[in-house]
């Protein structure tokens, strides 16, 4: 490998380096130590220096200096692993540069002139290699030759970063570099002769965590099924635990879960992915999730600025974040001042004067007639240039929609087939209006203005209470602005803590959650959605129908048909749009109160954004989110409340009992008023409030919950404690209502939440987040294995332990195709588990299949193997889907290696029958066996007696016929000529070298002879006029298309009686073999075998 020109010292370098050859500029170099046989202690000294210095030599132990004459100053320009790669630079260097050498008068000329072409060999390489995307390309690209050198991946596996570390082992450590890809989390040392490899795949990791080791602060254990790894020493411990959690999530997203998750378009591709964009990527959810904005928005700005805050009167320092459609502003404190201003509602972008005062300034004007200032900002014209350019972008394509909408209208019918339906009239009014016109009717009211469900709310105390808040509201609005570009600060957090209006509850859950700048750039597409969704029918549709009645059946709203055709519509319609979510229960209950307060476009598209933007990972088949943020919660416990922690070793049925809470944002466990308030919360602060309020439940009834003697008495407590949490404008009824003092009100409780848990940031949330969500999919990973083995046992006679080996092996085989997909064809996507069941979680195609059938076979049949597995995969995909699943492979292996002698020559008699044995297979990789009709066919019985061939044979079909009798047998096909000839040569290929092999071969010989015999037979007694002779069998090459070759047929019976004749093939097909063993094998073979296949395929393209 050519490296960098780097100067060292020859005087120093000789001590630990030996020359093999030199001339009058190179010089070629062996590392001290190499090579020796007898361990010398300069060696393992020489071999545990580079390991600990990061030293070339330990990969590289030969090199090539550069020198001039008569100075004691060379330079590094090549080195190799072998003598070869070595010697093959060397010959360049000879053949290219040397001769051309002596044309220089000045020596150090000529130096200069070698090392400018050498940087360009290197710059031809990096270009075509992983480097070229790092930010050190030539460093990286010798850190990426030791790491494809210690541990023989393939090229395809790409190097992420790579850390300098201790790995423990007991009290001992070892002293190494830690290297992380893609797909593996890879560890390598070398002290005093001993070499430690250590190769982890993240599907395998089960948790990763910062803890403490005796004396060692700041460890990262890394946990898997089998043991755990501790890594200390770092530089910067937060950095790798951060790429360390990043890699094992995207991996795990991508392999265990492809069709639950959308993995980032960013990370689609692994080869595009370095440490520069695990950054980016870092730091775009934590501003995604910051600000709420939709997860589509790719970063593409952030700089330091200050805000003009005019309830403030003052600059407000912070950071400026830009997007694809947005602006936004956080204050160097995380939630103290915040500002959203999507880019359709901004007019212009200016620069304004730059002074001593306000430097750098830029205004931002909005369509509400609105202007902000900027001020220090350090890239301020680029920034203006970039927000101008997308600013235009966007009205070209606002202009164009608008164009395209109006040309639409005018082809539309001027009769639409949704009307707009205001709903003034009382229930009773609308039991004239026909059930059909009620379900296609689009409202444009809420449906609290028409139906309310408890009459007391219109009291005289009510109505005050919501006067006053309505006046504190709009004294809000004048302050800090009204919309989706409003301030948000600590004021209106305590107004939201208040409970908002009922009159603007609607308006403020679009405004925080910014639905509205999704419902202002989509006009009309709900209605059209709606249009194309009515009338079908599918799975979630059926759902929905079911929970129609059960959502808030309490509430006037949905017991009228009204309500339900709204929330029919509304969930169908978002099926329809994402049928990766498509319908999961709680969806109804959230929907059905977003219908309440908002219209039914702003109910829709509010369901949007709280599944899509809010609650990621929610609502889909396995509710992954939901378990995500309970393991988080969890953890949260631990930290914040640890005298409940302490009392309560096992938190996970409390942790339990918040997947509601999570799921429904509790809007199942208060009473409505209240989790109307909670709503609003959400709204304004995220998932962030849910997590806080869960944590000031538990503080106020830790005294309960650690008195209580079991899980169902705690549940009890926090069920009774929510059930009796009352909103503000409804005192309790009496004293055993009230509960713990100071949390019988709702408003009481969020203020408690806040105070106590309000320091929770966004921040240490989705670092959180990205921890626990490798541990829920793992936990559902061994639930899958779990179920999947125990449906298939029951069929199979392989134990437990075999049969959970086996599935590790066909999981890894299957994530192995995934690893390096350009190599080998990747498995095709999951089937639908409802309709498939947990046993075809993961398929293999023939390219995998082969790797495990070579693996695992019990019958090798040299070079005869590989059309053995094409044929075995062909029999096993009955539904011609080019893949099998791991039912299928386990009753393969079953047969092979439990079945008794009759199930074994069955599975190798219908390898060579249709469709297991096609009619243009190559049939020349083999010879004939030796076949004979005229030998003497006899055989020597137990007793004794010597009884022919043919008593012996008919004896043994009449015993067949009984067993097919009684049903315990299925008819196999006639076996032809043809297919019979290589059913014998894979006979033959199976004993080749085994000890037994002549007297295998000469009893194959005796069961070919009397098969062809009884073939023969069968043929010539056949009414079918002329039949034509086979006179020499044996030497027919391959089957002929001949008349009497279409005829010659023998059964399977007949074959399986002819066998049982000869006890040498009975006690090779039935001898033991140990699939454990085998198995173990394979584990340790795994990779080497895929990393062949996929050199071979290379070679061939």
């Amino acid at each position: 490998m050519w490296l960098t020109p780097e100067e060292v010292s020859v005087k120093n370098a000789l001590k630990l380096w030996i020359t093999e050859k030199s001339n009058d500029y190179f010089i070629l170099q062996r590392r001290r130590g190499h090579g020796d046989t007898g361990g010398k202690i300069s060696g393992l000294l020489v071999g545990a220096l580079d390991t600990v210095l990061d030293s070339n030599a330990r990969v590289a132990p030969f090199r090539i200096l550069l020198q001039v004459p008569a100075s004691q100053v060379s330079w590094v320009i090549a080195s190799g692993a072998t003598v070869e790669e070595v010697q093959k630079h060397w010959k360049w260097l000879d053949q290219n540069l040397l001769p051309y050498m002596s044309v220089f008068e000045n020596k150090q000329d000529a130096a200069s002139f070698v090392q400018g072409k050498v940087k360009g060999l290197i710059a031809e390489e990096v270009l075509c290699g992983q480097a070229a995307l790092e930010d050190d390309p030539a460093r990286f690209r010798e850190v990426l030759a030791r790491f494809e050198q210690r541990f023989g991946l393939p090229h395809q596996e790409k190097l992420v970063a790579h850390f300098s570390c201790c790995c423990w082992k007991g009290r001992v450590p070892r002293q190494g570099w830690l290297y992380l890809s893609i797909n593996h989390l890879a560890f390598y040392s070398f002290l005093l002769g001993k070499e430690v490899k250590l190769l982890v795949p993240w599907v395998e990791v089960t948790g990763l965590e910062r803890t403490s080791l005796g004396l060692m602060t700041d460890v990262i254990r890394v946990r898997t099924r089998q043991r755990q790894r501790d890594f200390s020493m770092f530089l910067n411990v937060e950095e790798v635990m951060t790429v360390m959690s990043q890699l094992a999530d995207i991996a795990l997203r991508r392999l265990l879960d492809s069709g639950g998750f959308e993995v980032d378009k960013s990370l689609q591709l692994a080869t595009n992915i370095t440490k520069r964009v695990l950054e980016k990527q870092a730091l775009r959810q934590y501003v995604l999730s910051l600000f709420g904005l939709p997860r589509s928005e790719n970063l593409q700005e952030m700089m330091s600025c200050s805000m003009w805050t005019p309830h403030a009167r003052c600059h407000t320092p912070g950071k400026l974040y830009t997007t694809d459609n947005y602006m936004a502003f956080c204050s160097r404190l995380e939630g103290q001042c915040t500002l959203v201003i999507p880019l359709a509602e901004v007019q212009s972008i200016e620069k304004a004067e730059s002074t001593s005062a306000l430097p750098n300034p830029v205004i931002i004007s909005v369509k509400s007639k609105k202007a902000f200032q900027l001020i220090e900002l350090q890239q301020r014209d680029e920034l203006v240039e970039n927000l101008t350019e997308r600013l235009r972008a966007l009205h070209w394509r606002q202009a164009m929609f608008r164009g395209q909408n109006q040309r639409k209208k005018s082809l539309i019918s001027p009769t639409p087939y949704y009307t707009f339906y205001y709903d003034t009239t009382s229930p009773e009014e609308n039991e004239g209006v026909s059930d059909e016109a009620v379900r296609n009717t689009v409202l444009t009211e809420s449906l609290i203005t028409t139906f309310q469900s408890d009459q007391s709310q219109t009291t005289a105390i009510k109505a005050s209470s919501e006067q006053l808040k309505v006046r504190l509201w709009e004294d809000h609005f004048e302050e800090f602005g009204r919309g989706v570009h409003m301030f948000k600060t600590d004021k209106i957090r305590k107004l939201v803590a208040m409970g908002i209006p009922e009159s603007l509850r609607g308006e403020m859950w679009l405004t925080f959650s910014d639905a509205c700048s999704s419902l202002a750039a989509h006009p009309d597409y709900y209605t059209d959605l709606v249009c194309r969704s009515m009338g079908e029918t599918s799975v979630a549709t059926e759902e929905i129908e079911r929970d129609l009645h059960r959502s808030l059946p309490e509430h006037a709203a949905f017991q009228n048909q009204t309500g339900i055709s709204a929330l029919r519509r509304v969930l169908t319609a978002y099926a329809h749009r994402n049928p990766n979510i498509g319908y999961c229960q709680s969806m109804n209950i959230l929907a059905s109160v977003l219908l309440l307060y908002t219209r039914e476009e702003e109910a829709f598209w509010l369901l949007v954004t709280v599944c899509e933007r809010m609650l990621p990972d929610y609502f889909n088949h396995r509710v992954i989110g939901a378990q995500v943020d309970q393991s988080v919660f969890e953890e949260l416990i631990q930290e914040r409340l640890p005298s409940l922690a302490e009392n309560i070793p096992d938190l996970s049925p409390l942790a339990s009992v918040s997947l509601t809470w999570f799921l429904t944002l509790f809007l199942s466990v208060l009473p409505f008023r209240c989790a109307l308030s909670v709503l609003d919360c959400f709204f304004y602060h995220g998932i962030k409030a849910v997590f806080q309020l869960g944590l000031a439940v538990l503080e106020a009834n830790a005294t309960e919950l650690c008195s209580s003697s079991d899980d169902g008495q705690a549940l009890m407590t926090l069920t009774s404690f929510l059930e009796q949490v009352r909103d503000d404008m409804e005192p309790c009824m009496c004293a055993e209502e009230a509960g713990p003092a100071g949390h019988t009100h709702i408003t009481a409780l969020i203020n408690d939440a806040y105070e106590k848990f309000g320091d929770l940031t966004v921040r240490q949330l989705e670092t959180m987040r990205c921890r626990h969500r490798i541990q829920v999919l793992q936990n559902h990973e061994d639930t899958t294995k779990e179920n999947t083995l125990r449906l298939v046992s029951p069929d199979v006679s392989l134990s437990q332990e075999d049969l959970s080996g086996l599935y590790d092996l066909f999981k890894t085989e299957h994530f192995i195709s995934l690893y390096w997909g350009d190599g080998v064809r990747p498995a095709p996507p999951k089937p639908e588990p409802a309709r498939r069941g947990y046993t075809e979680s993961y398929h293999v195609d023939c390219a995998q299949f082969k790797s495990l059938y070579m693996l695992l076979t019990a019958w090798s049949c040299g070079s005869h193997t590989d059309t053995m597995a094409q044929r075995a995969f062909r029999l096993l995909d009955q539904d011609h889907q080019n893949r099998i699943s791991f039912t299928q492979f386990a009753h393969w292996l079953d047969t092979l290696y439990c079945e008794d002698f009759n199930e074994k020559v069955r599975l190798l008699y219908r390898l060579h029958i249709p469709p297991a044995l096609t009619e243009n297979e190559d049939q020349s990789s083999l010879k004939n066996p030796i076949l004979s009709t005229t030998r003497p066919l006899y055989v020597d019985l137990p007793n004794g007696e010597r009884k022919s061939y043919e008593e012996q044979l008919k004896q043994m079909l009449k015993d067949l016929a009984k067993e097919k009798e009684k049903g315990q047998e299925k008819t196999l096909p006639h076996m032809k000529q043809r297919e019979f000839v290589q059913f014998c040569k894979t006979l033959c290929s199976m004993f080749h070298e085994d000890p037994a092999e002549n007297e295998l071969f000469q009893a194959i010989a005796m069961v070919t002879s009397l098969v062809l015999q009884i073939g023969e037979a069968r043929h010539k007694g056949r009414p079918s006029g002329a039949e034509p002779e086979v006179d020499e069998p044996s030497n027919q090459a391959a089957p002929s298309s001949s008349e009497a070759e279409s005829d010659w047929t023998v059964s399977f019976e007949q074959i399986l009686a002819s066998l049982l004749t000869e006890q040498a093939l009975i006690t090779f097909l039935e001898g033991p073999v140990d699939l454990s063993a085998k198995i173990s094998s394979a584990k340790e073979r795994q990779y080497q075998m895929r990393d062949k296949l996929l050199m071979i395929q290379h070679k061939t393209r």
